[in-house]
């Protein structure tokens, strides 16, 4: 049987570990929509049944996707999707611009047309997917709680913000969730934030929890990265970064040769270790990787082997920031 966790003190209960589905629209190098519908059927085949998405994943694409291909399945599930991130694209789908939005407005029709595309009269999780500063944390959770009455949307979530934000949306209504990047190679939610969640009885979402693919052990040069590969435009995959960044795998993978793991699969069985309250969402496009994936579930590591991790990359030995200038403007507001 699948492992299993609530999101939150009253959220649902889901697979241990789920599916985060980004890349199969955008982000990391070419899409490829036949091999995507392959990992969400057999995603959930296997147990399954916490799905994230944003509308911003190819700006409609990913949450067309899902609805296309597994929507007729929609009552194995739980949905999670994501507003605020707008963009402009031209006649090429290139992107012109993008901004956060995190109105009351644009929430209103932000929802209307990802029920449109996931072919589906709710949304399990709704998250504001970044704050535009200029907007009352309470404005958008207002919308929120709207939605929620109306039964579009059943639980609401925030994603990278403040734990100050966090306390003043959940003033306003019942915050199930926060989505923060967590892994063994960015713990900064381990400062303030986890304690916050916990006090509040907040999930954490944690997604990136294989390092953006560090943690895998097959990153080893910049050249492994596809040249239109969003990686390419962040600090931490930078050249002069990558020799330090690569060595801090070496104890990673020392420990899942132990068990006869992946390295990706003892970073995921870390992560799990954190609290039964952190639920790890890592993405793939390709059934062999959420196989490997999702088998982290049933990892046992030993205290002293966690101990290990734990000390093996502490926090603020990661070589550069987690995004380029403009996407760390966005965080933690």
């Amino acid at each position: 049987m699948t492992a299993t966790r609530r999101i939150g003190r009253d959220g649902p209960q889901v697979s241990a570990i789920g599916l985060g589905c980004m890349g199969m629209s955008f982000a990391y190098g070419q899409r490829d929509d036949e091999g995507s519908a392959a990992t969400l059927r057999r995603a959930l085949d296997l147990g399954v049944t916490h799905f994230d998405t944003a509308d911003m994943y190819g700006f409609g694409h990913n949450e067309e996707l899902i609805g296309r291909v597994i929507g007729d399945r929609r009552d194995e599930y739980v949905l999670a999707t994501k507003f605020a991130n707008r963009g402009e694209v031209d006649a090429q789908g290139d992107v012109l611009r993008r901004w956060v939005d995190s109105s009351a407005g644009w929430a209103r029709q932000a929802l209307e047309d990802s029920l449109r595309r996931l072919r589906t009269d709710h949304i399990d999780l709704y998250y504001m997917h970044r704050r535009s500063p200029d907007v009352p944390i309470e404005e958008t959770v207002g919308a929120l709680a709207d939605f929620v009455k109306q039964g579009k949307v059943r639980w609401t979530g925030l994603s990278e913000v403040s734990p100050a934000t966090l306390r003043a949306a959940h003033a306003v209504h019942p915050i199930t969730a926060v989505q923060m990047e967590y892994s063994l190679f960015t713990r900064f939610v381990e400062d303030e934030m986890l304690a916050t969640c916990r006090e509040l009885g907040v999930g954490l979402v944690a997604y990136s929890p294989v390092g953006r693919g560090w943690l895998t052990g097959k990153i080893t040069s910049p050249a492994d990265l596809a040249d239109d590969d969003f990686r390419r435009t962040v600090p931490r995959f930078a050249e002069e970064n990558f020799a330090h960044n690569t060595a801090l795998v070496d104890e990673v993978r020392k420990v899942a040769d132990e068990v006869g793991a992946t390295p990706a699969q003892a970073a995921l069985a870390w992560l799990l270790s954190r609290g039964d309250d952190v639920l790890p969402i890592p993405g793939t496009k390709r059934v062999a990787y959420l196989e490997e994936n999702m088998a982290a579930a049933d990892l046992h590591l030993s205290d002293a082997q966690l101990r290990r991790l734990t000390d093996a990359i502490p926090p603020g030995a990661v070589a550069g920031e987690r995004y380029a200038p403009s996407g760390m403007s966005t965080v933690n507001q």
